[in-house]
């Protein structure tokens, strides 16, 4: 499985990512993985109903709020992109550079970020 998740995934795609989000490169294929595990159709996207299997979500009260900040309004699908940039504002605050929006400045796991992210039910609406 790893291979085949390092094989779809280009390298300029990684580092594209890397320096959107502030992931590192083994972070990324390794969620690339698990990605495309949790893509039940194969085809290059989650739906809700793929997050609503993971067990920890199934169970969680937040869930659905979870599960909601993946979708931009009116979208019942996120590409492997999107997935990292959601799962970018997760990440613990940091003072650094590498993960910068370039609309705002700052980087996408700051506190301004994440306040304007999950204000609006659930989507981060000035990064889709």
């Amino acid at each position: 499985m790893g291979s085949r998740a390092s094989t779809l995934l280009r390298e300029e795609e990684i580092e594209e990512i890397k320096k959107e989000t502030g992931f590192s490169h083994s972070q990324i294929t390794r969620l690339y993985s698990r990605f495309t595990s949790l893509d039940k159709g194969e085809n290059g996207t989650l739906s809700r109903e793929d997050f609503q299997r993971i067990p920890e979500l199934a169970i969680n009260p937040l869930g659905d709020r979870i599960i909601n900040a993946f979708f931009p309004e009116g979208e019942d699908q996120v590409n492997f992109r999107g997935f990292m940039r959601t799962l970018a504002h997760f990440r613990p605050i940091e003072d650094n550079e590498k993960n910068k929006n370039a609309a705002t400045s700052e980087p996408l796991n700051s506190r301004t970020n994440k306040l304007l992210c999950f204000a609006h039910d659930g989507w981060c609406k000035h990064f889709g």
